[in-house]
This record gives C-alpha cells, sequence and structure tokens, in this order.
C-alpha cells in the first residue's frame, strides 16, 4: 500500500512544498504521512489532487468497482 509520502515523494514535492500548498504546517504533513493523523475532511480532496491520485488511494481503499 502506497502512503501520503510515497505519493509526494512521487511527484517530487517537499513536505514543506506540500504543506504550502495545502496551507499548513510541515509538522503536519509530516504526522499524516506517519498516520499519527490524518488530513480533516476540508483538505483531502486538495491532498488528493496535489498528489494526483484518488481520495480512495491515499487511504490504500480499492474501489468497490475495481474490487470486482
Amino acid at each position: 500500500m502506497q502512503t501520503i509520502k510515497d505519493f509526494r515523494e512521487a511527484c517530487g514535492i517537499s513536505q514543506e512544498g506540500l504543506a504550502q500548498m495545502l496551507g499548513v504546517d510541515r509538522s503536519t504533513v509530516a504526522k499524516w504521512e506517519t498516520r499519527d493523523v490524518y488530513p480533516r475532511g476540508d483538505k483531502i480532496v486538495a491532498l488528493a489532487d496535489a498528489l494526483n491520485c484518488s481520495i480512495d488511494a491515499l487511504f490504500g481503499r480499492t474501489p468497490p468497482e475495481a474490487a470486482s
């Protein structure tokens, strides 16, 4: 399963860069990457967009239509 860190690194974005894009502290991004905390609902869509992935992928979920 890919993590937020994996997606971020694949996009060539630093923690600081992602934090600036989303209007949060770098330490918040670090906590998301270690799963100490999860992104608030209002940040999830922006995070997926910034990392060029789906919300399902961010959380390691296989969408129902892909599981069949």
